[in-house]
């Protein structure tokens, strides 16, 4: 059978890892170490190939000679073929049946949906934990025929395939415990839900930048659906009502939840989106990727309270009342201007005389001697000022530093300022 035109794996694999291009030092300094261990590949001294072989972007298009692949390769536990020209689901069996550790692989940006994948060539695939296969555009008949047989699967890559559907296997993949199938065009709430009849150990959804608009289920169908999701992401979906959010709180082992860019939250602030959102999911301990802590809870409930005070009973969320038998009914809280104080309104006594003046805290102490001047007819170098707060249980403070400003001593309205002549 004739080889496929185009660059084969092991062309490239000599290629990359030759000593030439890639030595190996058995002294101090850069180099591929590759450990002596019994299945460790052979003939050291032709190539020195790490246990992580990243050919990416290689114009690989063949396996190449199959007897070189098993005998350089038997160490090997992840493969990185993305970004090549593969296209004949036979070429990869042939490269991977020779790899037999190999636990990760990466297919993405192949065009393997010109093929038909065969169970005799995915069975090659079986000792494969982590596979990805974003923008091969593979079909879920591939799909399907992979998961049958990959028995450890656990982290599925599904992203940027152009899927408008889900189509659903008659068989369930137990093992997978992370799918990532963000980029796609996935609209409707009844393609998702195939996801959970499928992978019902799921523990994380990446579900980003499609363009999910609603959670159409009933709560008890959603925890049977997903009884094990821990982390969801619904970034850039389509979600525009809360109680979309609410469902969240069916899934019974949810802790992680990403919901940046979604329609429903861009109305509000960036306070107001996180802290409604967190009042609204009890269970999750983790927001667009940062720790809920138990304080920030506890001020989101408390400001989920205040924020629909006010709002008509019938508009009122469910969640409002159970926080209102949690808390109980809350004040809104004072609007308090921590603004500094411009100005204030004192007292000025000398001798017996009291003026009410206005004065700028923004001045210095000289600068107030000046606008005393007038009033209490004496050189400003033979003027001694005194302040005395009028809550304050101390005496009068003398103002004795010209440079210093007025704001420093807290002044406020209805304090007293004393003048005093140096000759008195």
């Amino acid at each position: 059978m004739d080889q496929p035109s185009g660059r084969s794996f092991m062309q490239v694999l000599c290629e990359k890892y030759s000593p030439e291009n890639f030595p190996y030092r058995r002294g101090p300094g850069m180099g591929v170490h590759v450990p002596a261990t019994p299945q460790g590949s052979p003939m050291k001294d032709r190539l020195n190939l790490p246990s992580v072989l990243v050919l990416n972007s290689c114009g690989i298009t063949c396996a190449g000679d199959e007897r070189e692949i098993a005998a350089f390769c038997a160490h090997v536990s992840e493969l990185d073929l993305s970004d090549n020209k593969l296209e004949d689901w036979h070429e990869v069996s042939k490269i991977v049946s020779n790899v037999p550790q190999l636990e990760f692989l990466n297919l993405s940006s192949n065009p393997l949906n010109l093929s038909v994948l065969e169970r005799t060539c995915a069975g090659s695939f079986s000792g494969v934990r982590k596979l990805v296969l974003n923008n091969s555009k593979a079909s879920w008949e591939t799909v399907h025929t992979i998961l049958q047989e990959l028995p450890d699967l656990e982290e599925l890559f599904l992203c940027l395939n152009d899927y408008e559907t889900v189509s659903c296997s008659s068989i369930c993949c137990h093992s997978l415990k992370l799918l990532h199938i963000t980029d796609n065009n996935l609209q409707d709430w009844t393609e998702i839900r195939k996801l959970g009849v499928m992978f019902p150990s799921l523990d994380t959804l990446v579900l980003a930048n499609n363009h999910l608009n609603a959670i159409e289920e009933p709560n008890d169908s959603l925890a049977r659906l997903f009884p094990n999701l821990r982390s969801i992401s619904l970034h850039k979906s389509g979600l525009q009502s809360w109680e979309d959010i609410d469902k969240l709180n069916s899934f019974p082992k949810l802790e992680e939840v990403r919901l940046l860019g979604i329609p429903l939250l861009q109305p509000y602030t960036t306070e107001e989106r996180r802290k409604l959102v967190i009042a609204r999911l009890p269970s999750v301990s983790k927001l667009n990727g940062s720790v809920v802590t138990d304080g920030e809870r506890e001020d989101s409930e408390r400001f989920f309270i205040r924020y629909y005070v006010d709002v008509p009973q019938e508009e009122v969320p469910f969640r409002y009342h159970e926080l209102i038998t949690k808390y109980g009914k809350l004040e809104p809280l004072a609007e308090v201007d921590l603004r500094p104080q411009s100005s204030a309104k004192v007292e000025v006594h000398f001798n017996d005389q009291v003026e009410e003046m206005n004065i700028r805290l923004d001045q210095t102490v000289a600068e107030l001697k000046k606008q005393l001047k007038t009033l209490v007819q004496l050189p400003t170098s033979n003027m001694l000022l005194y302040y005395f707060d009028h809550e304050a249980p101390f005496g009068p403070e003398e103002m004795k530093y010209s440079s210093r400003a007025l704001h420093s001593f807290g002044i406020r309205d209805g304090d007293k300022i004393y003048v005093e002549s140096k000759t008195k």
